[in-house]
């Protein structure tokens, strides 16, 4: 009989996996393809996380959908055609409609100019 081989599992901190770089390096390299919805998310989530007057509960729950969109290790592989952001998308408006009222018009247009640098669109 083979002897089963434990695992030890080691805790991951959100901001282990979180990184600005990470941020912006995946969202630049898939943003045509993700499309511009998760695209503009994204964004509304990471310039509300910078907010200073952003309390902690609502940075946390930022930090974790941003983490799920940087993980690799998504439910619905990202490189799937037409399919591979729903997952990333449905995280990001689930963590934008609990920190909703975080989210200002001011970031929206902030989220919306950034969207339009990248899609090619007139500012």
């Amino acid at each position: 009989m083979e002897e089963l081989q434990r695992l030890e599992v080691t805790p991951i901190q959100p901001t282990e996996r979180y990184s600005e770089a990470a941020f912006w390096q995946k969202l630049q390299r898939f943003a045509r393809r993700a499309g511009r919805e998760v695209v503009e998310k994204a964004l509304w989530l990471y310039y509300t996380l910078q907010e200073p007057s952003t309390p902690t509960w609502a940075k946390r729950t930022i930090l974790g959908a941003l983490v799920y969109f940087l993980v690799p290790l998504d439910a619905v592989a990202d490189l799937a055609p037409l399919i591979g952001f729903t997952d990333d998308l449905s995280v990001l408006l689930l963590a934008a409609g609990t920190v909703a009222a975080h989210i200002t018009p001011a970031i929206k247009e902030r989220a919306r100019r950034q969207a339009s640098v990248w899609f090619g669109e007139a500012v």
